[in-house]
């Protein structure tokens, strides 16, 4: 694809003041624009140098390292310029003044350096993807899941699965126009349908071994009870502050609280809902409702007990069964037989909290796959997934029909991998995609 006509410039480090701001210049002017500003030649590619910054007046705005990357070796594919500066806002105002009076320049868009670099085949849609990821990652598997993406291992994957469809394709193609020739192999459909049964099994195991968007967008913890059962307090032990009001008083908590936790590298979203009875209060009914749908889109419900009375409502009832029961107020006395419960906790004495941290993380794991980070991670990548194992399933199981009606069908699933990479019919999905960016990247 052809480079951008425009020259674009932006911060592409952190916020400002800082102590040092990195400004990246990206286009065909790249270089001009540098010549502009240090009255000098662009220094050897790749290799950092002193310059003195200078406005039309010739005064000296800052003294920054000059880097250069010449097209096609540079993050984009095109020239690209990077400034080392000072970090200050005068000095940041004063530099991109210079730019903006350069005929042909323009701020970046947010997301535009990458776009610009999956446009020129730098990188492909599950790369951006992955780097988007790891600019936002927070956990530590959040950072290694995005690293899988960001070098190209998952894409390494789902191309070698490409290309063993387009091989499978070519062999039965070659049965098709070439069966009287003496260099077509004997028995080619017995060796493509092997091949294709092992490939539908490698693609089902992918699809099960874990849950990468719990990795990406935290596993879902629901608090749900009845009033004063000890939601908001373990809210406010398991985040380790003060997030949640906290009284006697039943009803208190009427909308949906949450708190994001990082447990054993893994982010965790804790929602504090509102306590669970039959009501008269309007406010307080939606506040229920809110309730139940939480629990039923949460990863895992804690149904918590207080341990010193018993359930003043019908037992709370949820089709998402993935589920623990809490004893809650584990420090005071209690004839509720212990039996009833998965774990007995005191919040507020921090008694049980520990053994309940390792349960959630145990669940993370049963539902991830412990140290898994070669796995889909977004939903559109799971739908694609099953779209190719399915296509890949009806080639398999229509023995009955045409030869070349099982190669269309093959075809079909390699498009479905080629939408993930970006190989194939994207465009609307790039938008959404390098929306997620911050200006600079």
């Amino acid at each position: 694809m052809p480079a951008s006509a425009d020259t674009i410039y932006a911060l592409s480090s952190g916020a400002l003041p800082a102590g040092v701001a990195v400004i990246r210049i990206n286009g065909p002017k790249a270089f001009m624009a540098l010549t502009t500003l240090t009255g000098q030649e662009p220094p050897p590619p790749r290799r950092a140098v002193l310059r003195s910054i200078r406005n039309r007046n010739n005064d000296i705005i800052d003294q920054a390292l000059i880097l250069v990357f010449p097209t096609p070796n540079s993050f984009t594919g095109e020239n690209c310029v990077e400034i080392h500066s000072h970090g200050s806002r005068a000095v940041l105002a004063s530099i991109f003044a210079e730019l903006e009076n350069l005929e042909g320049f323009r701020p970046a868009d947010a997301g535009e350096f990458s776009r610009r670099a999956f446009e020129n085949g730098k990188m492909d849609l599950l790369e951006v993807e992955g780097l988007a990821d790891l600019l936002q990652a927070e956990t530590e598997m959040q950072r290694r899941l995005a690293v899988e993406q960001s070098t190209g291992k998952l894409s390494a994957l789902y191309d070698g699965w490409a290309a063993r469809l387009t091989r499978a394709r070519a062999l039965i193609e070659a049965e098709l126009d070439f069966a009287d020739e003496e260099d077509v192999p004997d028995s080619v459909a017995t060796k493509v349908w092997e091949a294709m049964s092992q490939l539908r099994q490698e693609i089902s195991d992918h699809l099960r071994q874990g849950d990468g968007e719990i990795i990406r967008d935290g596993f879902k913890v629901a608090l749900v009870g009845e009033p004063n059962a000890g939601k908001s307090t373990l809210l406010n032990a398991l985040s380790g502050r003060d997030v949640a009001i906290v009284t006697n008083i039943a009803g208190t908590t009427r909308d949906v609280l949450s708190v994001d936790i990082n447990l054993d590298g893994n982010l965790v979203r804790i929602f504090d809902t509102a306590g669970i009875r039959d009501t008269e209060d309007a406010v307080e009914q939606e506040g229920v409702r809110r309730a139940k749908l939480t629990a039923e889109n949460a990863d895992l419900i804690l149904l918590l007990q207080d341990n010193d009375s018993f359930p003043k409502q019908s037992p709370i009832s949820f089709t998402n069964t993935r589920r623990l029961h809490l004893r809650t107020k584990s420090d005071l006395s209690s004839d509720s037989p212990e039996a009833l419960f998965d774990l007995s906790i005191s919040a507020k004495e921090g008694h049980g909290l520990d053994e309940l941290r390792w349960v959630i993380i145990q669940e993370i794991n049963n539902r991830v796959g412990a140290g898994q980070t070669l796995v889909p991670a977004r939903a559109r990548h799971k739908k694609r997934l099953e779209e190719t194992l399915n296509y890949v399933s009806d080639a398999l199981e229509s023995e009955a029909m045409d030869l070349a009606i099982r190669s269309e069908y093959l075809r079909l699933a390699a498009t479905s991998l080629g939408r993930i990479t970006g190989r194939v019919d994207v465009e609307d999905l790039l938008g959404v995609i390098f929306s997620e960016f911050c200006i600079g990247k």
